[in-house]
């Protein structure tokens, strides 16, 4: 039975969500709308009354909310600026897409778990400032028809062949990465590529790129060490690293001896910023420095161990490792935050931006209008390089190029890209149909920014709940508040209408004392005990730790034990709010037990509290005449069942 209700309920709920809950005027709210704020905005106990009583309270401000709209608020410079100034605050949070984010950051922490050893051959584009497609083509096939044949390794390979200055000396092997360490689309290549192969070839914008896999291990994680670099000078020869060697051996016999590895290191090593540390170093991974450097301190055992002098192409290191910081093998929330910075902050967001920038050209209904390129690629030549066209062209600035939804794009808005992206970062062309693809994407992605209220679900509702409380505050500022505070007039017709309202109850003159934490509470309530009266004299040595406020105050109104008898002269036992630990209590001047009439000043507080209730009611009660509202009553009655 118990099962068969939940089913029901759960029915009841889905189908309930689906339907209109009230009408107002011409506007509608779900049930959805209502249950997503109900379950947003109610902490306390669930019931069938707080549902009523929400539901009372979300209409009206609905109501309050259309009135706004229909008077113009949604159109003062204000309301506008603040919306705009929310929306770029919050864009960012909202700019890729979020499958494909989640998707890299799971095979960021994957990859993460194991280091490779690689291998790499460059073979570049552009030679002395110009591109020539037909030497980087052969000397790829040649390099191709080398490694089929086997019969020579690929380190004399890339020495032979790689555009990369390294080569020549270290065979390419450029040593062990992880994730993060090259640029996103070559480490997939080198974690595509199996234990001993050797990729085929990868495109990139530079050139071809071939990898070769030489070694696997688990990731060895980050390191903590502090060390001693003695630099090699410029061009120092075999006797200045003699003399630099022996230097290194003599500090490495200090530091077994016991002496400071610190104080060395301030005092002797050449690295300016560890040096100015100690000799720590900024913590680092698998991939951050060279091969031998990596291979020396990644060697040490255990935390505290020192490493012998070792050479590096920038001189001799003493290195002393403080911390091994081992890769978690699983991943949780904390890591799965510090990936995303990662990914947000490196070259692989771009894979999420294209993602994004396709979804969106589905979405939008992307459509190309020219029917050739041949007249927009010739209208650019003669714009960019200032010529006249050879031959006619049917196409103007005004024309459209392609269409997003329902918005144009003209061959001005192409220009105007095309003039700033038309050159890569080493000054060479791009070609048109590579910049129009960029073009596309870059229109997409501001697309998206403009209309992100139409792709997500989420930031359109947060949009909404500002505009709309602005709206809110706005209208009950000019209808209500304003009103009930600043027309003193009304408020003492009120008064004089309801003077049977505001009498005084059991009473007291006294000083109630507001302190900034228990401590202060206790020592002044002590202090205060020598001579109450004098309150003021004690109370000022208190700096602005302590609030007092003097007058005229109903009995229920002074902070005190709950079984506290209070007398003239005493004072009450401090009360402590357990939420933020400050504290009150009061000192009792006189008991004033005779109910009697409130004055009009005594009275003012209660007076604009009332009169403003009366306002916001009266008001009410108009707008519900001129939008009537209807509530469907079984929509309600399903959501009562479901949420009470």
């Amino acid at each position: 039975m118990k099962k068969l209700l939940t089913v029901l309920c759960v029915f009841a709920l889905g189908s309930a969500s689906a339907q209109t809950l009230f009408t107002y005027g011409k506007d509608a709210v779900s049930a959805d709308e209502f249950i997503k704020a109900y379950q947003k905005n109610n902490n306390g106990v669930k019931s069938e009354k707080a549902l009523k009583e929400y539901l009372d309270l979300y209409i009206a401000s609905r109501l309050k909310i259309k009135e706004a709209k229909e008077l113009g608020f949604d159109t003062l410079a204000q309301l506008q600026t603040d919306l705009h100034n929310l929306r770029q605050q919050i864009l960012p949070g909202y700019l890729n897409d979020k499958t494909s984010l989640d998707k890299l950051v799971n095979e960021a922490f994957t990859r993460s778990q194991k280091d490779i050893h690689v291998a790499h051959i460059s073979i570049a584009f552009e030679k002395n400032g110009a591109v020539n497609m037909d030497a980087a083509n052969k000397k790829k096939e040649e390099v191709l028809a080398k490694l089929e044949k086997k019969e020579s390794k690929f380190e004399d390979i890339a020495k032979e062949y790689s555009d990369d200055p390294s080569a020549q000396t270290n065979g390419g092997d450029i040593g062990w990465i992880t994730a993060f360490n090259l640029p996103y689309e070559l480490e997939t290549v080198a974690y595509s590529t199996p234990l001993g192969k050797t990729s085929a070839v990868h495109t990139s914008k530079a050139g071809y790129h071939i990898l070769r896999n030489m070694g696997e291990r688990r990731a060895l994680g980050r390191m903590k060490a502090s060390q001693i670099l003695l630099a090699f000078p410029p061009g120092a020869d075999a006797k200045a690293k003699g003399r630099l060697k022996k230097t290194a051996d003599s500090l490495y016999a200090r530091l077994l001896a016991g002496d400071d590895f610190g104080k060395l290191a301030t005092a002797f090593s050449n690295d300016v910023v560890s040096s100015a540390s100690n000799g720590r170093m900024s913590e680092f991974g698998v991939g951050d420095f060279s091969p031998a450097f990596e291979n020396a301190v990644f060697a040490l055992q255990r935390d505290g161990a020192i490493a012998k002098p070792f050479v590096t192409e920038h001189g001799y290191h003493i290195v002393k490792r403080t911390k091994l910081i081992p890769v978690a093998t699983k991943i949780n929330s904390e890591i799965s935050e510090e990936l995303q910075r990662k990914v947000e902050g490196s070259d692989r967001i771009m894979v999420v931006r294209k993602a994004l920038a396709a979804n969106v050209l589905n979405k939008a209904g992307y459509k190309k209008i020219l029917t050739t390129d041949a007249d927009l690629w010739a209208f650019s030549d003669s714009v960019f390089n200032h010529t006249r066209l050879s031959s006619p062209v049917k196409i103007n600035t005004n024309t459209a190029v392609m269409k997003l939804a329902e918005t144009d794009y003209e061959v001005e808005d192409w220009l105007n890209f095309a003039k700033i992206n038309r050159f890569r970062m080493n000054g060479s062309p791009k070609s048109y149909s590579a910049l129009w693809d960029e073009f596309v994407e870059s229109s997409a992605l501001q697309y998206y920014q403009d209309h992100l209220e139409e792709f997500n679900e989420e930031f359109r509702r947060q949009i909404t709940e500002f505009a709309d409380g602005n709206l809110f505050f706005e209208i009950m500022q000019q209808k209500v508040w304003t009103p009930a505070q600043m027309d003193t007039v009304a408020q003492a017709r009120f008064f004089q209408k309801n003077q049977k309202n505001y009498s005084w109850k059991n009473s007291a003159e006294a000083v109630i004392f507001y302190a900034a934490d228990e401590k202060t509470a206790i020592a002044l309530h002590k202090a205060l005990q020598k001579n109450p009266s004098a309150w003021r004299t004690t109370v000022s040595s208190y700096s602005d730790q302590i609030t007092a406020d003097s007058g005229r105050f109903e009995l229920t109104q002074i902070p005190k034990d709950s079984k506290e008898q209070v007398r003239a002269g005493s004072i009450t036992t401090p009360v402590i709010n357990k939420a933020d630990n400050t504290a009150s209590f009061a000192y009792l001047i006189k008991l004033l037990p005779k109910e009697e009439p409130r004055s009009f000043a005594d009275a003012k507080g209660q007076v604009i509290n009332d009169y403003q209730a009366e306002l916001e009611k009266t008001w009410l009660a108009e707008l519900k005449k001129k939008y009537p509202v209807t509530v469907n009553e079984k929509v309600w009655s399903d959501i009562v069942m479901t949420n009470r």
